[in-house]
């Protein structure tokens, strides 16, 4: 009997364990299956949070973080108006496409003359000097010359004998009318005559074309040379006591008024340039500009260079582009619409980027832009500019410097 009844009690010790083990297995698995959702639900919140703030960023984060960085100088309307900023509008501006070429100033060659003496002698004395404005027909040098003696005195004589055959022809024309005198004599008086006043005519058409009065100051052998036109003194090739040839240039002679800018155009280049295309012409060595048409474009390449010669005449009042100055010829191939354009002085360069200053209440904020084309006078913006915004459009680098001192100033 007692060994039954512990029978029974080891089983019901059992089934109550099992039972325990059982009910223990089913609340641990309770158990870790709402933690496993906690953790579900709190990984898709943190999703959540995160995309959200990715998605805050993505809609505000091309302004926000460029504002936060954009300097900003805080200036009155009077203080505006006192430091000369001028406020312009963002718009449209058409771009000039502009190629610029090499060139060089010469003489204008048409109003350039190398005087030359046309007969040979000796400099007796010389009244022109490098760089003197001279006039026309005033005297450069006087020179000795037998070849010009001779001309004179053949001129003389021709009129000696002109004046006697004028005396001998009245004087037979009197006789033949009264009828004393053969009419032969008075034909062939009539001819001396004739003869003569042709070579009175050869004798001064020659001292014409030395340019030679027919009685010279001094003597029969003074030749003055004068000036051919208004013009500057450029070259001097003769002194005093010289002996010097007829075909040699003592002179050179240039009316400044206009000179020649002569291009060297690439035969790519030779599509855009025109004869009578206007241009602008820039001085290498300082800051000078001017307008031109274009007189002349060459035909031919030269073989060494490859490049074709074009001629711009530029008039030169007060002298300032000179003979043998290096310039830039800006030659526009071709005008483009620019959605929104700014002159190119207004662009200024903070922190190594291209920087406009916007306009906003109370002073300027400055704004990296992109740029685009550009012809030297205005410059596209690509991005950066809105159209319609206010920009200062002048003196934009004063706001550039008080912007720096301002920097300097929190930094100390």
């Amino acid at each position: 009997m007692k060994s039954s009844l512990n029978k029974k009690q080891l089983v019901s010790i059992i089934v109550i364990l099992l039972v325990g083990v059982l009910l223990g297995a089913l609340i641990l698995l309770k158990s870790g299956s709402k933690a496993a959702g906690s953790t579900e639900q709190g990984g898709a919140n943190e999703h959540a949070s995160t995309q959200h703030e990715v998605n805050s960023s993505d809609e505000h984060g091309q302004k926000e973080p460029s504002e936060k960085h954009e300097k900003t100088l805080a200036l009155s309307d009077a203080q505006v108006q006192s430091a000369g900023i001028e406020v312009g509008k963002a718009g449209p501006a058409k771009i000039n496409s502009v190629v610029t070429l090499p060139g060089e100033i010469r003489y204008n060659e048409d109003k350039t003359a190398h005087v030359v003496p046309r007969l040979a002698g000796v400099v007796e004395s010389v009244h022109a000097n490098l760089g003197q404005k001279v006039k026309r027909g005033e005297v450069l040098a006087v020179i000795a010359s037998t070849g010009l003696s001779e001309q004179r005195s053949e001129l003389l004589t021709a009129q000696k004998r002109l004046a006697l055959a004028q005396t001998t022809y009245e004087r037979e024309k009197k006789l033949w009318e009264d009828r004393i005198s053969a009419e032969q004599d008075y034909l062939q008086a009539r001819q001396a005559k004739q003869e003569a006043e042709i070579a009175v005519q050869n004798a001064r058409q020659k001292l014409q074309a030395l340019g030679a009065s027919a009685t010279g100051r001094g003597g029969l052998n003074n030749y003055e040379i004068r000036a051919p036109f208004d013009g500057i003194i450029m070259e001097k090739h003769i002194s005093l006591g010289e002996a010097v040839k007829e075909d040699a240039s003592i002179f050179t002679i240039s009316d400044l008024s206009t000179v020649w800018a002569e291009v060297a155009v690439p035969a790519k280049d030779l599509g855009i340039v025109r004869v009578g295309q206007k241009v602008t012409v820039r001085a290498t060595s300082f800051e000078a500009s001017a307008t031109g048409t274009i007189s002349y474009v060459g035909s031919l390449l030269g073989e060494q260079t490859r490049t074709a010669r074009a001629r711009v005449t530029l008039a030169n009042p007060d002298t300032a582009w000179r003979p043998g100055l290096f310039i830039n010829v800006d030659i526009v191939a071709a005008q483009a619409q620019a959605i929104i354009a700014v002159p190119a002085d207004v662009v200024q360069t903070v922190d190594g980027k291209p920087t406009v200053f916007l306009r906003v209440p109370g002073g300027f904020v400055a704004r990296e832009v992109t740029l685009g084309r550009s012809d030297g006078k205005l410059v596209e913006v690509t991005a950066g500019l809105p159209a319609g915004a206010s920009y200062a459009a002048a003196n934009s680098f004063i706001i550039k410097s008080e912007l720096g001192k301002s920097s300097a100033e929190h930094e100390h």
